[in-house]
């Protein structure tokens, strides 16, 4: 986590310094799409206090934004890298973000990689904007997912389930303090090769047993048909004796 708090609070100047270069992000860096997040990593939600009814959390593309719905009828808060207000679903529905927030900005990039303007401060009066006005306000947030391209050192065998971190997101519903809690795991990809050579077996299987049944019928049909012929030859020799 110490690693994430760096990457936050270094991201304009690291973003001044790619700008300096030449480089720019690549578009699947963008937090509305998950492609820069290896299908390896998942982020689950343990807990979220306090525990209200109407109140959900819920975690989207597997690894890199949540979803909060309120329907408590009070205020929730969600607070941003250095403690100030970063978004807030008023009581009436109303999802705000706050454009003073360093979050704010840092969010629009997957890995941080953005310029934060100077009016952007902890202290900073809040100035929201609305977002949404369903009782629902989905984001992008560094705290949950891997913040650096290569492979954690958590991760020894990538064969193996591994827990990578603990995370924790502060909130308040009205006057109470809380928080989203969760954890980010390594979960490789599943091996489907058992599955697929199950499935084919069972496929030829059954292809197997009807093509018997197919000749089988046909057997049967042609033998019907023989007897059949035979039946009528013996009654026209019995009409001409």
């Amino acid at each position: 986590m110490a690693i994430v708090s760096l990457l936050l609070l270094g991201a304009p100047a690291a973003a001044d310094a790619q700008r300096g270069a030449g480089l720019r992000l690549r578009e699947s860096e963008n937090p509305s799409s998950d492609q820069v997040s290896r299908y390896d990593y998942r982020t689950n939600v343990t807990s979220v206090t306090p525990d209200l009814p109407g109140l959900k959390v819920e975690v989207r593309q597997y690894v890199d934004r949540l979803l909060l719905t309120n329907h408590t009828g009070e205020t929730v808060t969600v607070y941003g890298y250095e403690g100030e207000p970063y978004a807030r679903v008023l009581a009436n529905g109303a999802a705000e973000l706050n454009t003073r927030s360093r979050a704010y900005y840092l969010n629009q990039s997957f890995f941080g990689l953005i310029a934060v303007p100077s009016s952007a401060t902890p202290t900073a009066t809040p100035r929201w904007t609305v977002v949404d006005e369903t009782g629902q306000l989905e984001w992008h947030d560094h705290r949950i997912h891997w913040m650096l391209p290569g492979i954690p050192p958590q991760v020894t065998d990538r064969s193996r389930r591994t827990k990578i971190f603990d995370w924790s997101v502060p909130i308040s519903v009205g006057p109470q303090r809380g928080a989203v809690d969760g954890e980010l795991l390594w979960v490789p990809e599943e091996d489907w090769t058992p599955l697929v050579v199950f499935v084919a077996i069972v496929v030829v299987v059954i292809a197997g047993a009807a093509v018997v049944l197919v000749g089988r019928r046909r057997k049967r049909a042609r033998a019907a048909r023989s007897r059949s012929g035979a039946a009528a030859t013996g009654d026209v020799a019995s009409e001409a004796w």
